[in-house]
């Protein structure tokens, strides 16, 4: 069954197929090709992202949960040898605008969807180290340090809440009475969508760069057609209600809310959308039919 709200069978089978083979093509380019050693760090950095899509993209198309699971080890390594690297090309201002909390809103949720699927998914603690190694920040924020405290007790917890548009409403969840608890993550998720596209100005430091809204806010909207939509899932709420055992009963059915995280349904095996050759061919001849019209 397809979770996102848009795309047909049709659009999800195309597309989670197109991203696997985008997947293998990036990996195979960065182990072969030695290309420009200055843009290597960011393209590493884009091929983690691109597992990260792929993740989103299943879990839209209405795969089993634990697939996804699967994608979490080269994710690691792109980011690990994109991180090693980021250090040997560029300059400690430039490896601190692209990977600290404070200045970068698209690196901070970046951080907390993977932090929030490593929790659902419940990645071996091997995993789980390396990706707080890749993670950082420790201390930096209120919130985030909290989620991953839950799993890594010693983990230091910020002071502030970096971007409270629209964190604040997901902190008031976990710290509210425990009767207000449902309501308040309730209140976060419908209001997720609206206010993430605007985070960034409610943040307690200046933006390294400056833009609207996320990179993915628009993607749906934009080229919906080209494929880079993947789903709008609020992980954040999933991530917080793993760590903290919020009440999520009164989420469940909010068109943002990714509950087959933590409640998954069971697919029969043919409704995996995982496409036939067939398919892909049909897929790929309307993609350029499309392209060419």
């Amino acid at each position: 069954m397809i979770r996102a709200n848009r795309g047909d069978s049709a659009y999800w089978k195309g597309w989670v197929t197109y991203g696997e083979e985008s997947i293998c093509q990036a990996k195979m380019h960065a182990s072969t090709s030695p290309g420009d050693p200055s843009y290597e760090p960011q393209y590493l950095f884009t091929l983690m992202q691109k597992h990260l899509h792929q993740m989103l993209r299943l879990y839209s198309a209405g795969n089993a949960v634990a697939q996804m699971t699967a994608y979490f080890p080269a994710l690691l390594d792109a980011w690990d040898r994109s991180k090693r690297l980021g250090a040997e090309q560029w300059d400690e201002d430039e490896q601190y605008t692209r990977n600290a909390w404070r200045v970068n809103y698209d690196h901070y949720i970046v951080c907390f969807w993977l932090v929030g699927l490593a929790l659902a998914l419940e990645i071996p603690d091997q995993q789980w180290e390396q990706l707080l190694t890749l993670v950082g920040n420790e201390g930096e924020d209120r919130l985030l340090d909290r989620i991953i405290a839950s799993r890594s007790p010693q983990r230091r917890i910020g002071d502030v809440l970096l971007y409270p548009k629209p964190y604040a409403r997901l902190l008031k969840a976990i710290d509210d009475q425990p009767d207000q608890r449902a309501s308040a993550l309730l209140d976060f998720v419908r209001h997720w969508y609206g206010e993430v596209g605007a985070g960034a100005r409610s943040g307690v430091g200046k933006q390294a760069t400056a833009f609207k809204h996320p990179y993915w806010y628009r993607y749906g909207d934009e080229n919906f057609e080209g494929g880079a939509y993947f789903g709008r899932w609020c992980v954040e709420a999933v991530a917080a209600v793993k760590a903290f055992g919020l009440d999520d009963r009164l989420c469940l059915g909010q068109k943002h809310y990714p509950q087959a995280l933590l409640h998954p349904e069971t697919l029969p095996a043919q409704q995996s959308l995982e496409a036939k050759p067939e398919e892909r061919r049909g897929f790929w001849s309307r993609l350029f039919n499309r392209k060419s019209g």
